[in-house]
């Protein structure tokens, strides 16, 4: 079984594009140190409809269960961290989902 966590984030206006940056990097950094953590990815929103309600970037975590992500949220190392990325947001959604192949039928 895969699972992923997504983050949709608008940082704050008064957040340097440095600091983006430097976020990014911490989180990024997670996949190290949260063993249940299996990959990231993240990316800035490029859409040509106007349906992002304002968020500007994607992040992606993989997960092999429900259960690596609890052991994710709760993990020290993502608390810190969360402690520190979350006051920069303006606006944040969390969707956790196992991925399907094919058509869905």
């Amino acid at each position: 079984m895969v699972m992923k966590h997504v983050l949709l984030a608008k940082f704050k206006e008064e957040v340097t594009a440095e600091k983006v940056e430097e976020l990014i990097r911490g989180y990024a950094n997670l996949v190290s140190l949260v063993p249940s953590m299996k990959a990231f990815h993240w990316g800035k929103d490029v859409s040509i409809e106007n349906l992002h309600q304002g968020f500007t970037h994607v992040f992606e975590s993989t997960f092999d269960t429900t259960e690596g992500i609890a052991e994710y949220i709760s993990h020290p190392a993502h608390v810190e961290f969360a402690n520190i990325f979350l006051p920069a947001l303006d606006k944040v959604l969390v969707v956790d989902f196992q991925p399907t192949s094919g058509t869905g039928n």
